[in-house]
């Protein structure tokens, strides 16, 4: 016992509880922290490819090894695919002009040349990749949970159904009626411009599809089944309504008794 009490006195003591207490954290983490996204998987040609494309196209902004520029465009390593395919296959990216945020646009790239720019930008760093089919797959989510995360989660920007909304200084949360489902999920993974990144820690993948499904249901025609969406933009569009047809019907009918009654 003399020994044991001499021991946990020596002055090498917390030392040594300090490096157990850090593996113990570390073991923690490593068994509890989220699976990162797996690698992409790309032809040696497809990755040469985006090399060429983003060379010619992206480096007189964000570098020729996408390494950025100070005030001018950030860097790209550590992004991964998935943040790669949404910007520029909205054509957000190459952006037209200077602005507090990147509008979408017609494309310029091909199918097959956004992928090859994101391949390319993959092998750059760790960062999240592009969903599957399956994941992106309408068919398999729930609508209803997706309803759930959407509104509370995006509908302070997006508006209830996706229908958009302003924010400050400029900026905007675009509509979402025609983005497709692999743009929405990739989207939620990366968090462009204003919108924050809900990985897969914050929202799940089957949540994240759910999502997408709910937001499908949006698009079909029996969307509205209450009659006119008055554009879908919420209490403002039915405020003037009320203030203008309903008010203005009730001033009409008064204005009519009182010339009856006379």
């Amino acid at each position: 016992m003399k020994a044991l009490a001499g021991a946990r006195r020596s002055r090498f003591a917390p030392v040594l509880l300090m490096l157990l207490a850090l593996l113990a954290v570390g073991g923690v983490y490593a068994i509890a922290a989220p699976t990162p996204a797996a690698a992409d998987t790309s032809s040696p040609d497809q990755i040469a490819e985006g090399q060429k494309l983003f060379r010619a196209n992206c480096a007189s902004c964000h570098g020729m090894s996408a390494e950025g520029r100070d005030g001018i465009a950030p860097s790209l390593i550590g992004v991964g695919s998935a943040a790669v395919h949404f910007q520029v296959s909205t054509g957000r990216m190459p952006m037209a002009a200077s602005a507090p945020q990147a509008p979408a646009k017609p494309p310029q790239f091909t199918a097959a040349q956004t992928k090859a720019l994101a391949a390319w930008v993959a092998t750059l760093g760790p960062g999240p990749s592009s969903p599957t089919a399956e994941q992106v797959d309408a068919s398999l989510g729930d609508a209803a949970n997706g309803m759930l995360v959407f509104r509370t989660n995006c509908a302070m920007c997006h508006n209830a159904i996706g229908a958009g909304g302003a924010l400050s200084q400029g900026k905007f949360a675009p509509s979402l009626f025609h983005t497709t489902p692999q743009q929405i999920y990739e989207a939620m993974l990366t968090g462009p411009q204003s919108m924050p990144v809900f990985n897969d820690a914050n929202i799940t993948p089957e949540a994240k599809r759910d999502v997408i499904a709910f937001l499908m249901e949006q698009r079909a025609d029996n969307a509205s089944p209450g009659g006119a969406n008055l554009g879908a933009i919420g209490p403002v569009s039915e405020g003037m309504w009320v203030w203008i047809v309903g008010m203005g019907a009730l001033i009409a009918a008064a204005v009519w008794i009182g010339a009856k009654s006379s």
